[in-house]
């Protein structure tokens, strides 16, 4: 039967038929399935992006892949859509070694030591950072804005911790001190220049708030109307976190990090829902995009 199953899994691999792999292999008791089987199976899950069950299956399988390049690849590729960074280095590093000048292992350990490097940039931008930016008078806080956005408390280390752990984005590093200053609220100046019309008309997006660290208010990251439900019930694509909401409920700004990755320093855009979601660029950062911020 595995003899006869081995040609059909290639062939459902080349396919693109993931889910018919992965369905064939686990018919199989988990005792009769060996380490090619398996070994099918981890880059099937890999393939329909179900990384944490492909290192599961790989692992059950390290004693006999550890003299084997490919099994150092498939595992490394799951952690690096992880972004556990230091086991995707290991593994990927271990398959150069067994493999010399494999071309999808190079592009890889280039990828990952970009991210790293990126990672170490931004902890120590962190650490040695003075911000310079004067929030005197820089919150509106009406009525409106304390009740629907400013948090009574500063967010705590554990709070920052749990947040970006269920939002799965690393938060700027800007936005925190700015959080911890003020959490949450509408700015007096709330417009962001985008540049000019055809007429010569200066044009612009505008912001009702910024979202606080948090989840008691209803503008807040992880509140009612916060970032995670904007995505699910609005379709915003799955970019990063809202960071901003605007007048309109179809507008929102966003914090991308596709350049960036999960844990670098994410880019600032503003997403137009009525206009099959077309995504502008604002500004580099977070704090770009505060300093660039204008009154009408």
């Amino acid at each position: 039967m595995r003899d006869n199953l081995l040609p059909q899994l290639e062939a459902w691999h080349e396919e693109d038929e993931f889910e018919e792999i992965v369905n064939a292999i686990m018919e199989i008791p988990a005792e009769d399935r060996d380490y090619v089987l398996i070994s099918h199976l981890g880059r099937a899950l890999n393939n329909l992006e179900r990384y944490e069950e492909a290192v599961e299956q790989f692992l059950s399988i390290e004693e006999d892949g550890k003299g084997d390049p490919l099994w150092h690849y498939r595992i490394g590729f799951a952690y690096y859509y992880l972004d556990q960074y230091e086991e995707t280095l290991r593994a990927f590093e271990t398959a150069d070694q067994l493999d010399p000048g494999d071309e999808d292992t190079l592009e890889f350990l280039d990828l990952t030591r970009s991210q790293v490097q990126k990672i170490v940039e931004v902890s120590s931008a962190e650490v040695d950072t003075v911000v310079d930016f004067d929030f005197t008078d820089f919150w509106d806080d009406s009525e409106h804005a304390l009740e629907q956005y400013v948090m009574d408390d500063p967010p705590t280390d554990e709070l920052i911790a749990s947040l970006e752990e269920e939002l799965v984005f690393r938060l700027p590093a800007f936005y925190i001190h700015m959080m911890k200053l003020h959490n949450g609220g509408v700015p007096h100046s709330r417009c962001f220049p985008i540049g000019e019309s055809v007429s010569g008309a200066k044009e612009h997006i505008r912001i009702a708030g910024i979202l606080g660290i948090g989840r008691e208010k209803r503008h807040s990251l992880c509140g009612e109307s916060g970032s995670r439900f904007r995505i699910e019930h609005g379709g915003y694509p799955e970019i990063g976190v809202v960071i901003c909401d605007c007048p309109s409920e179809s507008e929102v700004v966003m914090l991308d990090y596709r350049e960036s990755g999960n844990d670098g320093e994410p880019e600032v855009v503003y997403v137009d829902k009525e206009n099959n979601y077309k995504i502008t660029r604002l500004a580099p950062n977070f704090e770009a995009f505060i300093r660039g911020l204008v009154k009408e």
